[in-house]
């Protein structure tokens, strides 16, 4: 990761705090293309928790196979927002 990538990821982290952490555990959990149960890091997700898309739908497959991740990172943000 370079250091303007890695500087980013920690004012999204500061920013956006437990936010940014939970939608990160959401997405480690779901593993949407296998990467974590292939080996890959915790924080392999964390570039699409900072709003970056790295895998089109070659890699990722279609939209419709991330309505159940993206219900529950819907729910988190509703709950932080609440929380304020």
């Amino acid at each position: 990761m370079t250091e303007g990538r890695r500087k980013r990821h920690q004012l999204f982290k500061t920013a956006y705090g437990n936010l940014y952490s939970d939608v990160s555990r959401i997405l480690r959990e779901a593993d949407p293309i296998g990467l974590i149960v292939m080996g890959a890091p915790d924080d392999e997700y964390d570039p699409e928790v900072s709003f970056v898309g790295w895998f089109g739908t070659d890699i990722a497959g279609p939209l419709t196979a991330y309505a159940d991740v993206a219900e529950r990172i819907w729910g988190t943000w509703l709950d932080c927002s609440r929380r304020g």
